[in-house]
């Protein structure tokens, strides 16, 4: 995601890139040191990964939570071929976390 705000997006302000994760848990609870002062936080990835990752800060830090916005999930033509099969798993595993 780095390389691509960069190249595709252009962007050239300061990156934290974490390393460390192993999974989007870790990597949520990883990088809230990092949001506890912004005022709207905003999670960019796949569509459903990022959904997940929000239902994630949701259950770890329902207060910095309260502060998200949405980011442009759905890029037109993104993963088009798989798209359908990703989507019927991602909703299948986030109705797996809603249910816990």
């Amino acid at each position: 995601m780095a390389a691509y705000a960069r190249a595709v997006c252009g962007y050239r302000g300061p990156l934290v890139v974490d390393g460390a994760s192993r999974s989007t848990w870790q990597n949520v609870a990883n990088v809230v040191p990092l949001i506890e002062g912004a005022g709207r936080i905003k999670i960019v990835s796949h569509s459903l990964h990022a959904e997940k990752a929000r239902e994630y800060l949701w259950r770890q830090r329902p207060d910095l939570a309260s502060r998200l916005v949405r980011g442009r999930d759905y890029r037109f033509g993104e993963w088009l071929l798989v798209k359908p099969a990703l989507a019927v798993l991602g909703l299948r595993n986030l109705r797996r976390l809603r249910d816990r």
